[in-house]
């Protein structure tokens, strides 16, 4: 796993939605590194605690990494109100990313809420052999839609309480692909309870998922030992690390 810790350039920044910014910043040895499902360890001026925040977006040849996060404290509020032009301090790429299948002829990916941004670097690796399902909980917070299908993919957009797209769960439609057959793949980022149902939908119909994981971090790296989760490894039950084994894990050797 390379990663290295610079001082990266604001390029832009825009209000996505309430409390849910994109930002792109320049960091170059950072982007030719990373790949989709990765993430960056990010240090809010003032602060001694990075914030994780997973990459959206990777350009190699412009040099930069998009993300999309929501302000959820004093750290996440800080980064949103830096503007282009400002540095931000960066560690990266971290964690393990998704599995890419250069044979796949068709993949579904999922995403919850902030899940969705992990799901785009994906959409564009796979364009038109993807679909993409994107649930929200009301149309106020929908994100990304024209992104997504600027890649090409099939986009389905489910929100909680109807106000945009399919009126329900982002597993229903979910279903219905997977009962017609033909997925090489199922990729997933969202609550924890979202990831343990589409992992038991892609089981119940045999077809391989993997789901990235989101806890709560302190080094980013492996060291602290504060982001732990349960898995089970050659029918053994063995204790890993979001920021080192994943975020990407197989969603058969999670333990929900």
């Amino acid at each position: 796993m390379a990663y290295q810790q610079m001082l990266a350039i604001v390029l832009k920044k825009e209000a996505l939605a309430a409390n849910i910014y994109r930002m792109v910043i320049l960091c170059k040895p950072l982007a030719q590194e990373a790949v989709p499902g990765q993430f960056l360890h990010i240090l809010p001026k003032g602060s001694t605690l990075r914030r994780p925040i997973s990459i959206c977006g990777i350009d190699p040849s412009a040099g930069t990494l998009t993300i999309v996060f929501e302000v959820k404290g004093e750290g996440t509020r800080t980064i949103a109100d830096l503007f282009p032009g400002n540095t931000i301090d960066v560690l990266g790429p971290l964690g393990h990313g998704f599995q890419l299948l250069t044979e796949a002829q068709h993949v579904v990916l999922v995403g919850g809420g902030i899940g969705n941004p992990p799901m785009l670097a994906l959409a564009q690796y796979y364009g038109k052999r993807a679909t993409m399902i994107s649930g929200f909980r009301n149309a106020s917070i929908v994100i990304l839609q024209k992104e997504f299908a600027a890649t090409g993919a099939k986009t389905i957009l489910c929100t909680d309480d109807g106000t945009a797209g399919r009126h329900g769960l982002v597993t229903e439609p979910l279903k219905e692909l997977l009962t017609e057959g033909e997925i090489d793949m199922v990729y997933a980022c969202g609550p924890r309870p979202m990831l343990k149902f589409v992992a038991a939908a892609a089981k119940e119909q045999q077809v391989s998922c993997e789901v990235s994981m989101e806890e709560r971090m302190g080094c980013g790296i492996g060291a602290c030992l504060v982001c732990a989760c349960a898995l089970e490894r050659e029918g053994k039950p063995v204790m890993g690390h979001v920021c080192k084994d994943g975020p990407v894990f197989s969603a058969e050797e999670v333990v929900w």
